[in-house]
């Protein structure tokens, strides 16, 4: 019986994208310089916008100053900031408040700090307000929160739903197989590792999960594949290293 390892749930992404519908175009264009200098030179956004707020920027400079720390990686100050933005959103009767949520759980999982994100998602589920794709990334990100807290259940409730709203995102599918396999649900786990593959079978955590997956389908050459793909398209990665280490039992006997 060969041996597979188990493939890391996530790797924390950025927090999602800010929205496309904004305020008045006096505010809207100082928020569109805002996020620029947020995204290009983090340093002179998060200046940009504590000048902003200090002149009643309230919820538009919070998130512009979230997206430049988390820009910086500074995820604990960038959760902070967008639960700020989503409070006051909130406060002003704003929808945007809930996309204000999501980038705070986003964070929070970005910081390691489950708990936290799973009540940021909640608040931003709770709102009704999310359509579509930001609808389905939120339902992934609380099923990785979930996942992180050990509530195995809730992750699979939320990842129905992620595979329905935001399909053509691999991450949704990895996760999914990732869960499947898991708590030893062997076909969900094969359908929707199949489907990571078709939309992004260069990405290793990917190949990793594959190979893990067909390991535990006792398919050796299928394992000994992915986990070599793995290998070569992120050989200095923790998905590059645990591949490597899969493949060492395949190596001859001394």
């Amino acid at each position: 019986m060969i041996l597979f390892l188990l493939a890391q749930i996530v790797t924390p992404a950025p927090p999602a994208a800010p929205p496309t519908v904004g305020p008045p175009a006096p505010e809207q264009q100082r928020w569109e310089n805002c996020v620029e200098l947020a995204v290009g030179d983090p340093a002179r956004g998060i200046a940009e916008a504590e000048r902003w707020r200090i002149a009643g920027g309230r919820f538009l400079a919070q998130q512009c100053l979230g997206m430049a720390y988390a820009s910086q990686r500074r995820w604990i100050s960038a959760g902070g900031a967008f639960e700020t933005a989503a409070r006051e959103a909130e406060a002003a009767r704003d929808v945007r408040a809930s996309k204000y949520w999501a980038q705070a759980g986003n964070a929070w999982l970005a910081a390691a700090d489950p708990a936290k994100a799973r009540t940021a998602l909640d608040a931003a589920l709770a709102t009704g307000n999310l359509v579509g794709l930001e609808l389905g990334e939120a339902h992934l990100d609380r099923a990785r929160a979930l996942v992180a807290a050990g509530n195995l259940g809730g992750a699979r409730a939320d990842l129905a739903q992620a595979v329905l709203k935001a399909p053509d995102d691999p991450m949704t599918w990895l996760l999914s197989a990732t869960l499947a396999r898991r708590t030893g649900d062997l076909p969900l786990a094969q359908r929707h590792i199949k489907e990571a593959l078709a939309r992004a079978d260069d990405d290793a955590s990917v190949q990793l999960e594959a190979g893990n997956i067909a390991a535990m389908s006792r398919d050796e050459a299928s394992a000994k594949a992915a986990w070599e793909r793995a290998a070569q398209l992120a050989p200095g990665t923790e998905q590059g290293i645990a591949a490597r280490a899969a493949l060492k039992q395949f190596a001859p006997a001394e």
